[in-house]
């Protein structure tokens, strides 16, 4: 990964209490994960940005490199990575998820 892009990356996920790394957007998500991921969000009332990595290759390879994680959509919260879809369904159905974005949007 270029400078450049790890640099990018970084900026993004400090810059955004919740940040979202996916294939499309939150207004169209381009996979089931990525529409996963959205719409448990969505569902929270949130606030949070997303990338879309289909239109940027640097930032799609970049990001599983920044988080030593192979898989998309990649969730970042208080600038601490999460995980994907799957993880972030078990937070959401245990409640974790909702005291992690509280927190967040807290400080």
């Amino acid at each position: 990964m270029s400078t450049a892009a790890h640099q990018r990356i970084d900026d993004l996920v400090k810059q955004n209490k919740i940040m979202v790394f996916m294939k499309g957007n939150k207004l169209m998500p381009q996979c089931g994960f990525s529409n996963n991921v959205v719409q448990i969000l969505n569902t929270l009332g949130v606030p949070y940005e997303t990338v879309d990595v289909l239109a940027d290759q640097e930032i799609r390879q970049g990001v599983k490199e920044y988080s030593n994680w192979p898989t998309i959509p990649q969730v970042y919260i208080n600038g601490e990575f999460i995980g994907g879809s799957d993880i972030l369904i078990e937070m959401y159905q245990k409640g974790a998820l909702q005291e992690a974005v509280e927190v967040a949007l807290a400080s």
